[in-house]
């Protein structure tokens, strides 16, 4: 079975918003400590993260625009690839060049998970500005609870200003041919 699930949430400032300083306690009870109200994406991907572990998954993919600093790395023509489970990484990225949507694996490096420890909550929403991709799927991982789990950080590929033979000028679906090859081809790999 599969279930696809769409965390979104209208972002606007209003007197009841959060605030830098602030302690949010989501879904799955853990504390985040807000300390740029920018990063509000990981904060419900987080909670659907945690919503998806109560579904007993085999595994959880998620996608999402996340960072700048992902397209910094990689440019606008390639996603972030980010796993803890190696069957899953690889399987994620022959799905993708099955259908033309080239996925680069980066490191989940534990020393970087350092800069989102909190000292007041179980962890911050923002680690420093070097290793930004990283600490932010990080900060996913930690709501993956152990199950195998990817984030592919589809920021720059998104969309293309030039199109390509699969895909025309402006925003390009990017991840969602990769998910459909996955599910049907590699799920069981």
């Amino acid at each position: 079975m599969v279930h696809g699930l769409i965390p979104s949430a209208e972002n606007m400032p209003s007197a009841s918003s959060f605030r830098p300083g602030d302690i949010v306690r989501g879904r799955s009870g853990k504390t985040v400590e807000i300390l740029n109200t920018d990063a509000e994406g990981r904060l419900i991907l987080g909670d659907a993260l945690a919503y998806a572990t109560e579904l007993a998954p085999t595994a959880i993919v998620d996608l999402a625009t996340l960072t700048g600093a992902c397209c910094v790395a990689l440019g606008n023509n390639m996603s972030g690839l980010f796993s803890d489970h190696e069957r899953l990484a690889r399987a994620l990225v022959q799905a993708g060049a099955a259908c033309a949507e080239e996925h680069w694996r980066l490191p989940l490096s534990k020393r970087l998970f350092e800069q989102i420890k909190s000292d007041v909550a179980d962890i911050k929403n923002l680690g420093e500005r070097w290793g930004g991709a990283i600490t932010a799927a990080l900060f996913l991982q930690h709501f993956s609870e152990g199950l195998p789990w990817a984030h592919l950080d589809i920021a720059g590929a998104n969309r293309t200003k030039t199109g390509a033979a699969y895909t025309p000028k402006g925003t390009t679906g990017v991840g969602v041919r990769t998910l459909l090859d996955y599910l049907t081809e590699g799920a069981n790999a």
